[in-house]
């Protein structure tokens, strides 16, 4: 059986809202887990659930992965961490994906190193899902290279065509480059070439210019940027929805009548929350161009979110995705 690996250690929430997502997907999922991390630990949290022991496994790992390390340091100091133990596992062949909600930085550079670029990719990219008024669009380049080449964004679009044709199910996604303008003059020098490569290019269905204030109406599919301008667009949108849900729920319970219209339509502020303000609908970032899968979740995953993202996994292993990327590029 497959083994999809999950960092038990890494994240805020961590060991015990890993593990009891890893319960939760495990239900589910066809593939086996494998927790990584401090065995006594993950078994002890393990104890308080109900579970197919043939569809969970524990591999110990001594070491821990924690944020306020340096990225380069820990992958090279911290060989037995839970996050370097769980990489090698995907580069060895032993798991077909790995998830981990620890140290970004460490991550990318852990899976950039140890597991290795598919041949042809010049960087892989961190792809994450914003949620818009007509579902989801996927933006990569979300943190993985913040100076980026307008040939790197070629291969964004390309490799986010991929992804989102296989995993959302629609031939042919529209690609947006992210700009200043909508005009094909703005932008820098480096969007400015990144324009004249894209509309050049064969095998994306290239739309131009998409303003960030476009992203949310959902009329792109697929946007391609710097991880500078993709991490300022997400950290944007993660502390807008909060503030945007504080100020709503304020102004419902300022008078009687609006904490009346506030009770009718509860279903509706559930739905809305649910949708688009929590992870447990998008899962995961997928590091996308690598030679198996790494998946960061969000430092703050509940155990809704990592069973989110373990099911991610498994979507992307049936599609065969990093073939697919392979024979794309």
């Amino acid at each position: 059986m497959d083994i999809i690996a999950i960092d038990a250690m890494g994240g805020d929430n961590a060991p015990s809202e890993i593990v009891k997502g890893a319960v939760e997907a495990a239900k589910t999922v066809k593939y086996k887990l494998a927790l990584v991390g401090k065995e006594d630990i993950i078994n002890a949290e393990l104890k308080k659930y109900q579970y197919d022991k043939d569809k969970i496994q524990v591999v110990n790992a001594t070491e821990v992965i924690d944020n306020c390390d340096t990225p380069t340091d820990a992958i090279k100091h911290k060989k037995d961490s839970s996050m370097v133990v769980g990489l090698n596992m995907v580069k060895k062949g032993e798991a077909k994906a790995f998830v981990s909600a620890g140290n970004t930085g460490a991550l990318l550079t852990g899976a950039t190193v140890i597991v290795g670029r598919i041949k042809g990719v010049q960087r892989p990219a961190l792809g994450t899902m914003l949620p818009t008024e007509k579902g989801f669009t996927l933006m990569l380049d979300a943190g993985a290279n913040v100076d980026a080449k307008p040939e790197y964004l070629v291969q964004y679009a390309k490799m986010g065509s991929v992804y989102y044709e296989n995993v959302i199910g629609k031939k042919a996604p529209s690609v947006g480059l992210v700009n200043i303008g909508a005009e094909r003059e703005k932008g820098n020098a480096m969007v400015k070439e990144a324009y004249g490569l894209l509309e050049q290019a064969q095998g994306i269905n290239f739309s131009g210019n998409t303003e960030a204030r476009d992203i949310t109406s959902g009329n792109v599919d697929v946007i391609v940027c710097d991880a500078f301008v993709g991490n300022v667009i997400l950290k944007f949108m993660e502390g807008f929805g909060k503030s945007m849900l504080h100020i709503i729920k304020k102004e419902l319970m300022a008078g009687v009548m609006s904490k009346l219209g506030a009770l009718m339509a509860s279903g509706a502020f559930k739905r809305l929350k649910k949708n688009y303000f929590e992870y447990d609908n998008i899962g995961g970032a997928p590091f996308l161009g690598l030679k198996g899968l790494v998946v960061k979740a969000h430092g703050s995953s509940d155990a809704g979110a990592v069973s989110g993202a373990i099911k991610q996994c498994e979507k992307f292993i049936d599609t065969d995705m990093v073939n697919k990327i392979a024979e794309r590029l």
